[in-house]
């Protein structure tokens, strides 16, 4: 599958299954979403450099805006990057919608 549309899935879910739709979203204001997107990638980098089990600097997660129950890191580094990327495309729509 298609990167785009590994992202696109992703985003779906984040809406559809979690429930952070555009409203959710909105009260995001703080760079959060960038940096949720920010430790995931982070994560990815790691485990490409290290495998499955790698963890990234321990300040990078300092950056983790939300309970540590939401942070759901997967063995896998694509999936990582997945979700990163889903957040990050939940931030651009958020900007975009402030005009």
């Amino acid at each position: 599958m298609l990167s785009i549309q590994l992202i696109e899935q992703e985003r779906q879910r984040q809406t559809t299954v979690e429930g952070f739709d555009s409203d959710h979203d909105d009260t995001h204001n703080s760079g959060e979403l960038v940096n949720a997107a920010a430790c995931y990638a982070a994560l990815a980098q790691a485990q490409a450099v290290g495998g499955p089990d790698a963890v990234p600097h321990p300040a990078i997660l300092t950056l983790w805006p939300w309970d540590k129950e939401w942070w759901k890191p997967s063995q896998d580094p694509v999936r990582n990057l997945v979700k990163a990327a889903a957040l990050l495309a939940a931030e651009i729509d958020r900007l975009q919608r402030l005009g």
